[in-house]
């Protein structure tokens, strides 16, 4: 890593063209992967990604570029080769502060742990899913977990480091009976260390996910039509995080590429529903200190009682929408320059029961889990698969189905949520798009939907 006054200078020298801005964002991260596959280690990787990212900004024009080579040298003809973009009068960066402390709560870190505990770990839930039935035909379990350092220093005289621990626990059971096959997936991420196993009690997930499986062997093809949907807690937010969280984003809002542009201040969901995104959740997934452009991270009301009351903004789109940064600038890695992304997304609990939900829908969809997707957000318009769900008939769950899809346009769908359980839960992911695939948690209690379009392969209603 160079040292703090070459970086100074290397920001001044980025500047002698003319550019308003400059960044440079260093990276090192050890990555490791372990797999297990029914009763066998059947994978272990190691990785390491290493280098620097260097953005400069003039009006509205940004060039970036990166090295895996960060000796100075390298660097410096990386910012010459770039600031010969820009033509104009020289400037000055403004001196460096000092680093901020980063949050740093990791009780084991993973490289402090032998291999032969981590693999023991994954055998045992392994075991556990397969013990459970004689119908479960074949077991995953892998744990994921890298531990990335940055820092990031800019012409505007940031100078910030952060370390991030991030571990996770896959879980899936495959189940099979008489031609059909049934999987469930269950995969909890923390930004911890190994402690992540006391954390999540993955044993009990594991005999969950397994209960399931054969569980969903039974499920039948649901008959296509409109109904009230009831979406679980936790993982049921991927909606809320896809249709409506991306559509938030500076990214998307500063080109008018957003239903939501435009939209400060006015009604753009039902009254029950107040949304956050916060950068700053002990221990969760998508926690940082500080983002990727070295601003501290926050809690960020988004909508309150269906009111529009903030963006997701990060520094270069800050400047286009007048709007100061929120702490959600974010990138995958150096080879990405950063844009506004969500951390930790969820809908806020209301005062609902979720048995009383339940009890109140006479007829409806289930919605436990939820597998993949597709959304467009400049139009919030979204498809997602149902992958566990359960028919509602009088107030009761009653006959596991299949082949479900959830269709709608995101912003239609805030306006339709009558019912907002108390049951605050979230799930984890890797979030894709421009800046790359980052760690974060997606949540929700129970909500109800009071009208929602349901694809089936059981013909039409």
């Amino acid at each position: 890593m160079l040292n703090k006054n070459v970086i100074q200078d290397l920001l001044n020298e980025a500047l002698v063209t003319g550019a308003d801005f400059a960044e440079l964002f260093f990276e090192d991260t050890n990555q490791e992967a372990i797999r297990v596959t029914s009763k066998d280690v059947s994978n272990v990787s190691f990785n390491n990604v290493h280098g620097v990212g260097v953005r400069l900004i003039k009006n509205n024009d940004v060039v970036y570029g990166y090295s895996n080579d960060v000796s100075e040298e390298k660097v410096r003809a990386l910012v010459m080769s770039l600031s010969a973009s820009f033509s104009g009068d020289k400037k000055e960066a403004t001196p460096l502060r000092e680093a901020l402390p980063f949050d740093n709560k990791v009780k084991r870190p993973m490289e402090s742990v032998p291999a032969s505990e981590k693999t023991e770990k994954l055998l045992a839930l392994s075991d556990v899913i397969l013990s459970h039935d004689p119908r479960i035909v074949q077991s995953i379990t892998q744990l994921l977990s890298w531990k990335q350092s940055i820092l990031v220093a800019n012409s505007n005289g940031v100078y910030q480091n952060d370390e991030r621990h991030y571990a996770r626990v896959i879980l899936m059971g495959v189940a099979s009976e008489n031609g059909q096959m049934q999987q469930v997936f269950e995969g909890p991420g923390r930004a911890m260390g190994f402690e992540i196993f006391d954390d999540v009690n993955p044993f009990e997930l594991a005999k969950d996910v397994a209960e399931r499986a054969i569980h969903m062997l039974s499920a039948q093809p649901i008959v296509a039509q409109e109904m009230p949907v009831v979406l679980a807690n936790g993982w049921g937010g991927v909606i809320f995080h896809e249709a409506c969280g991306h559509p938030l984003e500076a990214t998307a809002v500063a080109k008018g590429l957003s239903p939501f542009t435009g939209k400060l201040g006015q009604a753009i969901g039902s009254s029950v529903v107040t949304a956050y995104d916060d950068g700053d959740v002990d221990g969760a997934w998508g926690r940082t200190s500080f983002d990727d452009e070295g601003m501290k991270t926050q809690k960020n009301l988004l909508i309150e009682n269906g009111i529009l009351k903030s963006y997701l903004v990060d520094y270069r789109n800050g400047l286009t929408m007048h709007h100061k940064p929120t702490g959600s600038g974010r990138r995958q890695n150096y080879k990405y320059p950063p844009t506004s992304r969500m951390n930790t997304t969820y809908i806020a609990p209301g005062k609902d029961k979720v048995e009383d939900i339940i009890k109140d829908t006479k007829y409806g969809l289930y919605a436990k889990q939820l597998g993949g997707g597709q959304v467009s957000p400049a139009t919030g318009e979204f498809n997602f698969s149902v992958s566990e769900g359960y028919m509602i008939e009088d107030g009761k769950l009653t006959t596991p189905v299949k082949g479900a899809m959830l269709i709608g346009k995101g912003h239609e769908v805030l306006f339709k949520i009558d019912k907002v359980a108390d049951n605050l839960d979230f799930g984890q992911g890797m979030c894709g798009s421009i800046s790359g695939a980052i760690p974060t948690d997606v949540g929700q209690p129970t909500i109800r939907v009071s009208k929602m379009t349901v694809g089936g392969a059981g013909g039409q209603a």
